[in-house]
């Protein structure tokens, strides 16, 4: 898993090794545009609206929303990855901040329409997730939604599977969504959907 100095040594050849896994049909951006397509699809059903975008990268989602009209707020802790989503999306508010230390006061003084995030939960364990999606929704306002992009599973079962065909390149210190294993903690949350879009990628919808 890498620290905050590899992902600023990734972001110049970020995209183009998500492209060629997705290009690939590999493990673990497997349908990666098609997941960052539904996240836009439904984050663009309320327009003019206020975007939060968790650990945005080098905004490849958050830049077609922005070109869209919407009002972008957003926090990655990769210091050169925000330098290039920053030329790209010149009047969003984007911040420098590493999640583990939960969200910023200046981000939790806003209420957002949708919060979105793509490929960066899975670095969390299960108990954090559920502490910073807990964290999400109190922010959310009160028809808003969370639209999380990920690798995820829908089994233990599906997980080991992936895991096993891709040996060679799976991280064994990332914490990938199992969502039979999380149904319980996202029942208490309020409404949730599972929308898998590869073998190893999907999309989880929550709100109040």
């Amino acid at each position: 898993m890498l620290d905050k100095n590899g992902f600023d040594q990734w972001a110049v050849e970020y995209d183009l090794t998500v492209r060629k896994s997705e290009e690939g049909n590999s493990y673990p951006f497997a349908g990666y545009e098609r997941i960052l397509q539904t996240i836009y699809e439904k984050a663009m059903e309320k327009r003019n609206s206020k975007i939060l975008d968790i650990g945005f990268g080098t905004g490849q989602l958050t830049t077609r929303l922005y070109k869209s009209g919407q009002r972008i707020y957003g926090i990655d802790f990769s210091r050169k990855m925000i330098s290039i989503a920053k030329e790209k999306m010149p009047e969003a508010h984007l911040i420098e901040w590493d999640l583990s230390m939960g969200l910023p006061d200046v981000v939790k003084e806003h209420r957002y329409d949708t919060i979105i995030s793509t490929y960066t939960l899975h670095h969390f364990t299960d108990e954090k997730k559920i502490s910073l999606l807990k964290e999400f929704l109190s922010l959310l306002t009160p028809d808003g939604k969370i639209l999380i992009g990920d690798i995820a599973f829908k089994s233990r079962k599906q997980l080991e599977m992936c895991r096993m065909n891709h040996i060679a390149h799976w991280d064994d210190e990332e914490y990938y969504f199992v969502i039979d294993e999380l149904k319980p903690a996202f029942n208490t949350m309020g409404n949730f959907e599972f929308i898998p879009i590869s073998y190893c990628g999907g999309v989880l919808v929550i709100s109040k």
